[in-house]
């Protein structure tokens, strides 16, 4: 509980009977239906984890708004400070779900970068929002995008090193995705580096990478402090990419399915809560900044999701496609196709030796049976079709159809 909000019980009062209104239920109302219905919470109250990142913003908004309470069960938040700590947690039991990378799930369930346990996303908790930054000192030189960067390298011969969260992870996948576009290849033209979201500026500022990929807040953080540009987003790498999921185990969601359910349910409000209006959005940038939470200023978070852009050499912009955390029922559906897409980029970079079985593995995966009945239990509408499409930054299309041609289709791989 952060300090402004325990002295301000008005605060969350107000925020409470917001979230009330949108739903049209009380939350007093709705506890009582779960409580005398066989689909009561197992559990009562779960440890979520988090990292300090505005895309935690409708796991923690789940929590402040009392939307967990209407639910019938209760969220302890856990402030981490490393994914590899979210990873460890999850899999001893230490942490019942988390605000955690889409391929940090799929990596642990197919027993890359540590420790191999069955594990479960249960929905998407928002799409876009991301960036890479490229330090000062490079685009001071030219490289202010990905052409200017590969033009740089190919003239100024050096060891360059770029910063992504996690191996297997959302930020890895994008960075690497975005330089092999402009033909530099990850694993060969540079070294890259593990550093944690809230390390990311710290290290930028001492000169330990020439460029990173991380969430919000700290590639406007970078800007802000004069360190660093923005080289592009990753919404222009894949437009309504997932991003963050809620992780837990596959034996979490057999043996507690009801409070998995309730959880999500609970998070999907959330979202409608945030996405529903400018004023929500501003209040929800207030709270996460908070130190319990992101530990920011404000003015590093508000902008860029209200989609305000800026590159930090002068130009502006706005972007319709900026961090959206329901966006009229879009972004919460754990598609199939998403998380099968993360396993061809794992297969491109060797992280994956051999193909998996993509649509097997993603169905064990991604709970979609249970997230049904999680939108529907809050009016959230469900695609027709598991399976989704895109067109990448350079040109190539996913759909899912055949990944196995897909993976090995791109000419900058491992």
């Amino acid at each position: 509980m952060t300090d402004i909000l325990k002295t301000s019980f008005n605060r969350r009062t107000v925020l409470q009977a917001a979230a009330v209104g949108a739903a049209g239920v009380s939350p007093a109302l709705r506890s009582m239906v779960y409580a005398a219905g066989s689909d009561a919470p197992e559990k009562k109250e779960v440890k979520i984890g988090f990292i300090p990142l505005t895309d935690c913003a409708s796991v923690v908004m789940a929590s402040v708004l009392g939307l967990d309470v209407k639910h019938g069960v209760k969220f302890v938040l856990s402030k981490e400070a490393s994914w590899a700590g979210v990873r460890d947690k999850l899999v001893n039991g230490e942490l019942d779900f988390a605000h955690v990378l889409y391929g940090l799930v799929y990596g642990v369930h197919l027993g890359l970068s540590g420790p191999k346990k069955d594990m479960a996303v249960l929905m998407t908790l928002n799409h876009n929002g991301q960036a890479i930054t490229l330090s000062k000192k490079l685009a001071d030189k030219g490289a202010v995008d990905g052409a200017g960067l590969a033009k740089l390298m190919a003239s100024d011969k050096r060891e360059y090193t770029f910063a992504q969260t996690f191996p297997t992870g959302t930020h890895a996948m994008w960075l690497y995705y975005w330089l092999a576009t402009y033909g530099i290849n990850p694993m060969k033209d540079a070294k890259v580096i593990t550093v944690p979201p809230p390390q990311m500026v710290a290290n930028m500022r001492v000169g330990n990478m020439d460029g990173f990929c991380v969430g919000e807040p700290w590639n406007h953080r970078a800007i802000m402090d004069g360190i660093g540009v923005t080289a592009a987003t990753t919404q222009d790498i894949w437009k309504d990419h997932p991003e963050k999921v809620l992780g837990t185990t596959a034996e979490f969601t057999k043996k507690y399915p009801n409070t998995a359910r309730a959880v999500t349910a609970a998070i999907i409000e959330a979202g409608q809560w945030i996405d529903a209006s400018l004023q929500n959005k501003l209040k929800m940038a207030e709270t996460v900044a908070d130190k319990s939470y992101v530990n920011t200023g404000v003015d590093a978070i508000n902008q860029r999701i209200l989609g305000r852009y800026q590159n930090g050499m002068g130009k502006t912009w706005d972007d319709p496609n900026h961090m959206k955390f329901y966006n009229d029922g879009a972004v919460n559906f754990p598609y199939l196709s998403d998380g099968m897409w993360f396993m061809t980029q794992h297969k491109r970079w060797g992280l994956l030796k051999d193909h998996p079985d993509y649509l097997g593995v993603a169905k064990q995966i991604n709970q979609i049976a249970l997230y049904k009945d999680a939108a529907t239990s809050v009016k959230a509408p469900v695609p027709k079709s598991e399976m989704r499409s895109h067109k990448g930054i350079d040109g190539v299309v996913w759909d899912g159809k055949d990944p196995q041609k897909y993976a090995d289709g791109f000419k900058v791989k491992a």
